[in-house]
């Protein structure tokens, strides 16, 4: 089994942002990697592994123009040996969105921009077809997500290490749906009782719900599928105006964590770490745990052969626009 990055990541508890009744802890799934962390190199390590054995030597994934996942697939991957591509849809502009398409060029990503999903699955068969070994958006497949399975052994490793007490809630993003699966049927393989708090941040929350549930159903053993989904609550009032939009509740969670050296940014970890916040607020739980899946890998490396903002292919750039 081929595995990315450092393990285990660390546990920090957030002592300036708890209160007398609620302490509030954070995974550091932003430190995986040196290069480019996140929860998405969990979800790579297997990935490449199996293109690697089915003999492919082209990527092809898929994920907005700014995607987490389509640069770290474009960093890993190029390591690895493979060509990437990536076929990429709108997101709403804003530094971090911009950088991270640079960085995506200048680790020699072949964009293909598409206006609707269907185009671009579409094109994500085409490549399939004419060879390209395809990984869904955020890496979400069975394979991809066992990745996160391990994580939530891991966490559950620190837990009896004394490193932290068992969490009663856990907060994380749910995006493409497959870190929430993986950390719902981990936490059930390693016999936490810890409840999932899913923060949506993309439309149709339904779809990337269904999933996530459905992954965690896969992934666990027989006798715990009855009652994994038991633990799984979906948070919708922190999506905002969609995918990309910033939100006055993330600004405010984003300029908490900045007082602690952390780093959010608005479409995934903002509005998740707003939910763990109003939660500790609330005080229904004793130890919450923030998982952190945003990179806080410096990005100046990754631009140094990136091009600017006007030299990105037009149709790239105006999907950056959106």
């Amino acid at each position: 089994m081929s595995v990315l990055g450092t393990y285990p990541t660390p546990i920090q508890l957030l002592e300036p942002l708890s209160t007398a009744g609620t302490s509030l802890w954070i995974k550091r799934d932003d430190l995986t990697h040196p290069l480019y962390g996140g929860s998405k190199v969990r979800k790579l390590g297997r990935l490449l592994e199996d293109a690697r054995e089915v003999g492919a030597t082209r990527l092809v994934t898929v994920g907005a123009v700014g995607s987490h996942h389509v640069l770290s697939t474009g960093i890993f991957g190029k390591r690895a040996g493979f060509e990437v591509e990536a076929v990429v849809l709108g997101q709403p502009q804003s530094e971090h969105v911009l950088e991270t398409l640079r960085a995506s060029v200048g680790q020699g990503v072949r964009l293909f921009p598409c206006d609707s999903y269907s185009q671009a699955a579409r094109h994500l068969a085409a490549s399939a077809a004419d060879g390209a070994y395809a990984i869904p958006a955020g890496g979400s497949s069975r394979l991809g997500t066992l990745g996160v399975l391990d994580a939530a052994a891991e966490l559950a490793a620190q837990v009896d290490a004394g490193e932290l007490p068992e969490p009663e809630l856990l907060v994380v993003p749910l995006g493409s749906g497959g870190t929430v699966g993986g950390l719902l049927a981990g936490l059930a393989q390693a016999r936490l009782r810890t409840r999932v708090l899913a923060v949506a941040v993309t439309d149709p929350i339904k779809v990337f719900a269904h999933k996530a549930r459905v992954l965690a159903k896969e992934l666990v053993d027989e006798p715990l599928r009855p009652h994994v989904l038991e633990r799984l609550e979906i948070e919708r009032r922190f999506l905002g105006d969609g995918y990309g939009h910033a939100t006055a509740d993330g600004d405010r969670a984003t300029r908490c964590a900045s007082r602690l050296g952390l780093v959010l940014d608005a479409t995934y970890t903002a509005k998740a770490f707003a939910a763990a916040l109003e939660r500790v607020a609330l005080g229904a739980e004793r130890q919450i745990l923030f998982w952190h899946t945003l990179s806080s890998a410096p990005m100046a490396q990754l631009l140094l052969n990136a091009p600017l903002e006007s030299e990105l292919e037009p149709r790239v750039r105006r999907l950056a626009y959106g």
